[in-house]
């Protein structure tokens, strides 16, 4: 049985989406267990409201909520009884094998960095999310949990997202690329040049310099770069894909011609909107504390939730954070800062 803490009251349409994704989840998976933290009153409402009669939903009590204002350190001092800690902690005391928030990241960040501490050998945690890209999928990190970064750092990024990749894509060497803005080794600046010197002497299979086409095109199945970069991209290809199907709708409302030729294609577009959907991949993993930690999108909806209780269980099962440490182990000569 695979244990999930779920914050209850991370997402900004709170609880409603939480409880929804936890009833499909254990509904669907057997071997699943889920404690959902917050207001216990308001929790017990919302899992009767969705006719969930059932033993493996469980509800522990937090008072206290936390909101996208409060200050990161604040929270760890002065929030000990919020939703999001609480989940936290029940992994920590062995109570949760996993714990998933849509709420505030800066703030699953610092709590992760003071409950799990980092994985040894590990710097700088990173955020690991999935891009839709020719073929499948590319995963990008840092998504945005380091703004200022040293060129060790995009090293174990790069240790990490492979590791995650190989999980997330079923491959045994995932091809790692470095963004930069070009590929030939003139480019980039003092960090990259560093970085790429740094990456290169790891036993990971390095492609080298990558631009930022290569993140969508399928070329690498893994894009290493800082977290104000990384959040950037992703920000601005999640608005990319809202606009695109906006303008679709636009100008397929213009004409009985454009209606006829959707109804002609709307399978292809339908499974071209479930690739670029954020939804589908749910949460994206805080790679680099000793513990399971996803963080889900603010706006999550129960399928978001859904998939990513799914695949923190499979992140579970496969021990990803071990193989990571293996993997950082193996390396930590080459990664020294």
């Amino acid at each position: 049985m695979i244990r999930i803490a779920l914050d209850g009251f991370g997402s900004d349409k709170a609880p409603e989406p939480e409880v929804m994704g936890a009833v499909a989840a254990v509904e669907s998976n057997k071997d699943l267990e889920i404690t959902i933290t917050g207001d216990e009153t308001v929790l017990k409402s919302t899992v009767q409201k969705n006719n969930y009669n059932g033993s493996r939903i469980k509800i522990v009590h937090a008072p206290e909520r936390i909101t996208m204002d409060d200050s990161p350190s604040a929270i760890v001092r002065n929030k000990k009884n919020s939703s999001m800690r609480v989940a936290y902690e029940l992994v920590k005391k062995n109570e949760a094998d996993a714990i998933i928030s849509a709420g505030n990241s800066g703030a699953s960040l610092a709590i992760a960095m003071f409950v799990f501490k980092r994985i040894k050998g590990i710097d700088r945690p990173a955020i690991a999310t999935i891009m839709p890209a020719v073929g499948g999928y590319t995963v990008l990190i840092d998504a945005g949990a380091n703004v200022d970064v040293k060129p060790y750092h995009l090293a174990e990024f790069a240790i990490m997202g492979s590791e995650y990749a190989s999980f997330m894509k079923g491959i045994d060497n995932p091809k790692v690329g470095l963004l930069s803005n070009g590929e030939e080794a003139s480019k980039g600046n003092d960090l990259t040049r560093e970085a790429f010197a740094i990456i290169k002497n790891t036993d990971l299979n390095f492609y080298g310099y990558v631009e930022g086409r290569e993140v969508f095109n399928g070329k690498v199945d893994v894009v290493v770069c800082d977290g104000f970069t990384g959040n950037v991209i992703l920000k601005a290809a999640e608005t990319l894909a809202e606009t695109i199907f906006n303008l679709l709708r636009e100008e397929i409302n213009k004409s009985f011609t454009a209606k006829c030729g959707f109804f002609m294609a709307r399978k292809s577009l339908k499974k071209f909107k479930k690739l670029v959907d954020h939804n589908e991949y749910g949460g994206a993993p805080l790679l680099g504390v000793n513990g399971a930690a996803f963080i889900a999108h603010g706006g999550a909806n129960a399928k978001a939730l859904t998939s990513a209780i799914l695949v923190a269980k499979h992140f579970v099962e496969k021990g990803i954070i071990l193989n990571i440490s293996n993997k950082i182990e193996s390396n930590a000569k080459n990664i020294i800062g």
